[in-house]
């Protein structure tokens, strides 16, 4: 059994360790689309009539001080998400946690583009 155990260590660890900090602008245009955008690209979370990420309840709302609206009550904010992604599709496959960051954070950033 013990010669067994650093193998288990091992396997655990990566299971810990697949998931992924994503941080950038944490995008909702319309109802049932939303999508991340951090210096890697454009992920997908959800999208209206298909895809929908496990975990999506896990998104944080955004404080009215820290939302930009662009369409009635949609828009974009910063935000850091503890997520699994496909990245040969750009897709958020699961969230784990998500935390939401001042607009300030990534207004500046010229690693991300605009929203």
């Amino acid at each position: 059994m013990r010669k067994f155990l650093p193998l288990a260590i091992l396997i655990l660890s990566s299971y810990v360790f697949a998931s992924e900090l994503r941080c950038g602008w944490l995008q909702n245009p319309i109802p049932a689309n939303q999508w991340l955008i951090d210096k890697d690209g454009t992920w997908d979370i959800s999208l209206e009539g298909g895809y929908s990420a496990p975990g999506i309840e896990k998104l944080k709302d955004f404080p009215d001080d820290q939302f930009v609206k662009t369409n009635g009550n949609y828009g974009y904010g910063c935000s850091c998400n503890r997520v699994d992604v496909n990245k040969s599709d750009k897709k958020v496959t699961k969230i784990y946690s998500s935390k939401i960051l001042p607009l300030s954070r990534y207004e500046t950033d010229k690693t991300l583009p605009k929203p």
